[in-house]
């Protein structure tokens, strides 16, 4: 897969830089750092966003997940790798990711459990962490980031130079 286009974060002038700072600052919230990562990754799997995926393992595995965890994420509700909190923190952030997949996006039901494990601050952490990963997906999946690019510019079609043996 090639890039339409490079991130538009990285494209307009002063968007990259407060985006960044969100994100630190929510990582700065009371929930630990693998948490985060999981998230990321929970939601950035349901919306196909393979750079973010990417991203987010990797994260995962530097903030000291095991891969069972890592690896479990995609089945969360089966999986014995995760504690009934983290199952709720998972499900909200699901409910946040498919907003348009029921006629209350994000039911009673869902918001309670992960109320009754998680205080108004952890709360706000997950859902603008959800929130901002949402924003992450839409921009790498619209402009078709590629994984395997993480920690580098990606180039668009016009910058990739041309195959071996293409038509002149």
């Amino acid at each position: 897969m090639q890039a339409r286009m490079k991130n538009p974060a990285m494209v307009l002038p002063g968007v990259l830089p407060p985006m960044m700072a969100l994100a630190e600052a929510v990582k700065k919230g009371p929930l630990p750092a693998g948490l985060l990562s999981l998230l990321h990754l929970r939601a950035s799997q349901v919306n196909g966003c393979s750079f973010c995926v990417e991203m987010a393992w990797r994260e995962a595995r530097k903030e000291g997940e095991r891969d069972e965890r890592i690896f479990g994420v995609t089945a969360w509700r089966e999986s014995p790798h995760f504690t009934e909190a983290e199952r709720a923190a998972l499900a909200l952030a699901e409910a946040a990711t498919r907003l348009s997949d029921r006629a209350d996006a994000v039911p009673d039901e869902v918001w309670n459990a992960a109320a009754a494990h998680y205080g108004e601050a952890e709360l706000a952490q997950i859902v603008v962490y959800v929130a901002m990963t949402n924003l992450w997906n839409r921009l790498n999946v619209t402009t078709r980031q590629p994984a395997g690019t993480w920690g580098e510019p990606a180039k668009t079609r016009e910058e990739r130079p041309e195959p071996a043996g293409a038509a002149a």
